[in-house]
């Protein structure tokens, strides 16, 4: 199971079945954490399994999801900081893959959007420096289509 961004480096050419994961976990463990939808993520990050925990539902489109993640973090963190930091992370391997907003958005405002998903920075709280509710949007069906694509792309330079 591989997930672009996360793992795929660990793909060879001698593996005649692989998985893409499911949308949820794309979203998921990029960020990473685990939600009762994508146990998968604990196979494609293990050493995280149990230490967060977060939750996807779909909202009144046909293919718009937005993932609730709830984090207790070990070392206190402002909110501002955590915004800074996933902005440096976009910058990095992962541009493209994850996107971040800080509009006012809505479930629509994510059809066709190709990013694994996306960091609704005004959505999120931090209930104090240990214990933050970020949010998360993304399409279900077109950024994991996307994410097949990356990977089949990653696959075939592999050959």
């Amino acid at each position: 199971m591989f997930v672009m961004g996360v793992n795929h480096e660990k793909y060879n050419n001698s593996l005649k079945i692989v998985s893409s994961a499911s949308c949820t976990t794309n979203c998921l463990a990029l960020w990473p954490s685990i939600d009762g939808a994508a146990k998968a993520v604990g196979k494609v990050i293990p050493e995280l399994n149990g230490k967060l925990t977060g939750m996807a539902f779909h909202v009144p489109t046909p293919n718009v999801s937005v993932m609730d993640l709830t984090c207790h973090l070990e070392k206190a963190a402002k909110y501002d900081d955590i915004k800074k930091v996933v902005k440096q992370v976009l910058q990095g391997p992962l541009k493209g893959i994850l996107g971040y907003t800080e509009d006012q958005v809505i479930s629509c405002n994510f059809n066709r959007d190709t990013h694994s998903s996306t960091f609704d920075a005004g959505a999120g709280i931090a209930l104090n420096d240990h214990f933050v509710k970020l949010i998360f949007w993304y399409d279900n069906e077109f950024g994991y289509s996307n994410r097949v694509v990356d990977l089949m792309v990653h696959m075939a330079s592999k050959e």
